[in-house]
């Protein structure tokens, strides 16, 4: 699989922390981190959403070897 794919899982279960913290012991300061995690989330399942797009169009089309 995907690299990027193992290092979003990785940065999901990095967020349990914060998530205790703030739903559990009502921490503000973890809310905010876990926010901003969120966030960063969402940047990072971007890149794999175009990632996988990109393999797509290739396999689609992939190019003629050159002679």
């Amino acid at each position: 699989m995907n690299e990027n794919y193992y290092k979003l899982v990785e940065f999901v279960k990095s967020l349990e922390v914060d998530v205790h913290k703030f739903y559990e012991k009502g921490q503000a300061a973890a809310g905010t981190r876990l926010r901003k995690g969120l966030s960063d989330l969402k940047k990072m399942a971007q890149e794999i959403r175009n990632d996988v797009q990109d393999v797509k169009a290739q396999r689609k089309n992939p190019q003629e070897p050159q002679q």
